[in-house]
This record gives C-alpha cells, sequence and structure tokens, in this order.
C-alpha cells in the first residue's frame, strides 16, 4: 500500500498494541514519519495484569518514542506521564481530545421531542456505565438520602437517571439502602442517536470520575458540552475531567467521594434554578471540541511532522 498510494504519514492507533507494532515496522522500512495516536497510556502499574504482556507493552513504548514523529495522547495528565516517562522526546508528546460528531447531533434532534424529560420534577441523566471503582456511585446515593429526609429531593421533583449503566444490581442495592428508589431511575441502553435525544431533553447530565481517573476523560463529557445542557461534574477538581469542565466555563464540580460535598452540592444545584448558568459550557469551548475541530488539529500536526522530516505534505487537503 505504501509503494502504491504514496502517503505522506503513517498513523497508528491504540489500544490494540499490535498497530503500533505494525507502525513501528513500516516506519522503519519506509522511512516515513510516523503519528502514535496512544489515546490513553499504554503500560501501567498491574496493567497488563499479565507479566510478561506487560513487559512487551513496556518495551513496545521505548521503541515507539525512539522511532515516532510524533505521538498523540488524548489527555494533558496522560501527556504529561509520558513527558515525565520518555523526558529525552519529551517534545513528541501531543494532545488532541475526544469530541463529538456534529452530523451524528443533527439526525438525534430530529428525533428529540419537545420539552424536558419528565414534565414535573427535575431530571438528571447519566449517559453510559457506571464502574463500582472508577465511577463509584455510593457518596452520590448516600448524599441523595440525606437530602430526602430533609425534604430537599421531594421539594424538587428529583429524580437521577441512569441509562446503560451496566453496574443496574448495584445501583438498585444503594436505593435501597439509603431509602431513594423513587428518586432513582434505571434505564436500558438505547440506540445512539436516540441517547444522545435524552441528552439534549435532561435538566443536567451528570459525569462521574474518581480520582483514580484523574489522567482520563470520559469520551461523553464531548457530548455533554455539545448538548448545551447544564453539566454536573462529580469528579476530582485536580483531575483533567474537571479540567475541561473549567476550560468549557463549568464551574460545578465537586468530588465524587465527598459525600458531604455532595450532600451541599446537589441542594445548591437544584435551588439555582432553569439554567444554572455556571454548569453551561461556553460556545467556543462546544465548537473547539467537534471531530472536525479535532481533525483539524490532527491534519495540523501531520503537516508540521511531514515538514519536519521533508515528506511531501498533503494532509489538511
Amino acid at each position: 500500500m505504501i509503494r502504491e498510494y504514496r502517503p505522506s504519514v503513517l498513523w497508528s492507533t491504540y489500544p490494540i498494541a499490535t498497530a503500533h507494532l505494525i507502525g513501528l515496522q513500516l516506519a522503519r522500512r519506509s522511512g516515513l514519519p510516523w503519528v502514535a495516536d496512544f489515546r490513553d497510556p499504554m503500560a501501567q502499574p498491574g496493567y497488563p495484569e499479565d507479566p510478561a504482556t506487560r513487559a512487551s507493552f513496556t518495551q513496545l513504548e521505548r521503541d515507539v518514542f525512539e522511532h515516532a514523529a510524533g505521538c498523540v495522547f488524548t489527555t494533558p495528565g496522560a501527556a504529561q506521564e509520558y513527558r515525565l516517562r520518555f523526558p529525552a522526546h519529551a517534545s513528541k508528546v501531543f494532545v488532541i481530545e475526544n469530541g463529538f460528531d456534529e452530523e451524528t447531533f443533527s439526525q438525534a434532534q430530529a428525533l428529540q421531542r419537545a420539552g424536558p424529560l419528565r414534565l414535573q420534577g427535575t431530571t438528571w441523566l447519566h449517559s453510559g456505565i457506571i464502574y463500582p471503582n472508577e465511577r463509584d456511585p455510593a457518596p452520590l446515593i448516600a448524599a441523595l438520602g440525606r437530602l430526602k429526609r430533609s425534604g430537599v429531593l421531594a421539594a424538587h421533583g428529583f429524580v437521577l437517571r441512569f441509562r446503560a449503566a451496566v453496574a443496574e444490581d448495584l445501583l438498585r442495592r444503594l436505593a435501597v439502602q439509603h431509602d431513594v428508589a423513587e428518586h432513582i431511575e434505571i434505564l436500558p441502553p438505547v440506540g445512539y442517536r436516540e441517547a444522545l435525544a435524552e441528552m439534549l431533553r435532561a435538566d443536567a447530565l451528570v459525569v462521574m470520575q474518581a480520582s483514580n481517573c484523574n489522567q482520563q476523560i470520559p469520551a461523553k463529557l464531548y457530548e455533554y458540552l455539545r448538548s448545551g445542557r447544564p453539566i454536573m461534574g462529580l469528579t476530582d477538581p485536580a483531575g483533567d475531567t474537571a479540567g475541561v469542565l473549567r476550560g468549557a466555563g463549568v464551574d460545578s464540580i465537586c468530588a465524587l467521594d465527598d459525600e458531604d460535598g455532595l450532600v451541599k452540592f446537589v441542594a445548591t444545584m437544584l435551588a439555582g434554578g432553569p439554567g444554572l448558568p455556571s454548569a453551561l459550557p461556553n460556545t467556543a469551548a462546544v465548537s473547539g471540541a467537534s471531530r472536525a475541530a479535532r481533525t483539524r488539529q490532527l491534519a495540523t500536526l501531520m503537516d508540521a511532522l511531514t515538514a519536519r522530516t521533508g515528506a511531501p505534505s498533503s494532509c489538511a487537503a
């Protein structure tokens, strides 16, 4: 294919580690500049679990940083980790975040019904998987139990909807334990466009990310930004997820594991009324998070790398 199509640059993408191995071999054989898209970190403490596989990942990372022209990550935290891990090649590290697809959102808007998810009351939506460790819902649901006892939830007709959470048994057990079953809604998966249409109608969107994932950003956060709905950031204020929110002008952030803080946070947000200005993303951040904008970033990077190496530059076209 290289001989036939005469590309200007090579690009390989993790999480299939073999893709980087292939990229490495092709870069060595062709002499073309190579961009290795890591997205998230590869070798980590205890991951992969198999020691031989982890050793293979570690060696592959060394080879990638030795031979690639650029290494791309989706979060600032992951990028910084690799700058520290490979200081001699720190200049090769770049950040291109995830994004949303505008065309799919346009299709979702065509499916969108008029009005909020529920005509009476307030509905917050968490769309996607709940991980017991990385997105532990226990402190949040315990906080909701305390807010129920104080009358706050009933006063606002509050419901927290979980869509396609997977950990449904855990959520049901916690809802019963804290006596908030009537305020927790657990719904099955729907199609992607239907899920986006649901986001567009929610009174607020909930993103959950624990401090043990400070270098990772849930991909749905960018869809939340595009939805134009208030965002409740239940995450470590020092993590990358909070950083994206603050960069978009969203200040409604509370640590996911802080039960006392969550009690105050939820009560304050519910009392804030429609719009919740501190929770709404700004338009500049939204437009910059589109996949079209991210693709322009990638094209610019590829053009710069081909110019640096003297390879023909045709990526942006």
